[in-house]
């Protein structure tokens, strides 16, 4: 019998989560009551889902997809989010691909990590998966006195995400347009 648990593939089978449980569970009914989704949703499925706390009255829900569905979740990201925030009530929605760190290769060997692997690529790509459907056009880094750096954007809930997820301190403005 196909059940909500198959929405979920977590590492190394561990057990999910009763919040990580909601959030398959809402795919599921989403997939059965909605006909526009149902085709699109029936092979995707999640890695794993946190909530993070924005402020004292706003939560963000994250979901980690796997890298290589990445591309089907985008083609239906607006419609996607819009139902599950409706699900979540009050809760922003982030869909963000999983992605792998690796370890810089030790000196004397031959072997070389790919470009993408590296902290900084995985960084802005998580930064890339926070504003989609919108684009990164230009970025600005800011340098304090005592080293700390800050890059310039706006929208609290990006910043509180990608703080989170990266360690790094993002400012989401937008840019103004002369009439």
């Amino acid at each position: 019998m196909y059940t909500s648990r198959q929405k979920i593939h977590k590492d190394k089978n561990a057990e999910p989560t009763e919040f990580e449980e909601s959030v398959t569970q809402a795919l599921f009914d989403m997939e059965n009551t909605n006909p526009e989704l149902k085709s699109e949703l029936k092979d995707l499925y999640i890695n794993s889902a946190l909530q993070i706390d924005v402020s004292r009255n706003r939560k963000v829900v994250v979901i980690h997809v796997p890298y290589r569905l990445r591309k089907a979740f985008r083609k239906i990201h607006v419609h996607f989010v819009k139902e599950l925030e409706k699900k979540f009530s009050g809760k922003d929605v982030i869909v963000i691909a999983t992605r792998r760190i690796s370890r810089p290769p030790k000196r004397g060997s031959a072997a070389q990590r790919p470009r993408s692997r590296t902290l900084t690529s995985v960084h802005d790509a998580i930064l890339e998966d926070v504003v989609v459907p919108a684009e990164i056009v230009g970025k600005c880094v800011r340098y304090h006195v005592d080293g700390s750096k800050i890059m310039k954007y706006k929208l609290e809930t990006f910043s509180a995400v990608y703080r989170k997820l990266s360690g790094k301190d993002v400012v989401f403005e937008f840019p103004l347009t002369k009439a």
